[in-house]
C-alpha cells in the first residue's frame, strides 16, 4: 500500500486527483502499478486502477489476473470495479472508502451484482485516514 500512497502523491503534483493502485502477483512481486492520469493522457477512462490493471496485463501476457492482488488507495468507482471483475483479480485491498463515487462497499456495491460474474475477496481501511487527508488537502487546495 505504500507504493499505492506514493503513486497517488505523484499524480497529485501532476493536478490529478490522488489516487495510487498497485497489482502484486502470488509471489508478492509487483507487475503493474499508475497514479491516476485522466486530465494528462486526456482519457476519463485512465484511473488508476485501469492504468495498472493494463500493465499487469501487459506484463502477464494474460488478461485475466487470477490469483493477484489490487491495492489501491481510494475505493474503486463502477467502471473501476468492473474491470477488476473482468480480469478476475483476487484480492482488493483498498484504504479510503468514496461514499459518493465508490462502487464496492459503497453506491452500487458492484460485486453483489448478480450480473457480476467475478467477485474478489475485499478489504477495506487500510491507512484509510492517510488516504482521506491526502484527498482533502488535495481538494482543499484546489477550492483556493
Amino acid at each position: 500500500m505504500r507504493r499505492a500512497f506514493d503513486l497517488a502523491s505523484l499524480a497529485a503534483e501532476a493536478g490529478e486527483v490522488p489516487v495510487g493502485a498497485v497489482i502484486i502477483d502470488l509471489a508478492g512481486t509487483v507487475v503493474g502499478e499508475s497514479g491516476n492520469a485522466p486530465i494528462g493522457q486526456h482519457d476519463p477512462t485512465a484511473h488508476a486502477e485501469i492504468l495498472a490493471i493494463r500493465a499487469a496485463c501487459e506484463h502477464q501476457k494474460n488478461y485475466r489476473l487470477p490469483g493477484h492482488t489490487l491495492y489501491v488507495t481510494l475505493e474503486p468507482c463502477t467502471m473501476c470495479a468492473a474491470a477488476i471483475a473482468n480480469a478476475r483479480i483476487a484480492r482488493v485491498v483498498y484504504a479510503a472508502s468514496d461514499p459518493k463515487g465508490g462502487a464496492v462497499e459503497s453506491g452500487v456495491q458492484f460485486f453483489d451484482a448478480p450480473t457480476c460474474h467475478h467477485r474478489p475477496e475485499v478489504s477495506s481501511g487500510l491507512n484509510a485516514d492517510e488516504s482521506a487527508e491526502m484527498l482533502r488537502a488535495f481538494f482543499r487546495a484546489r477550492r483556493k
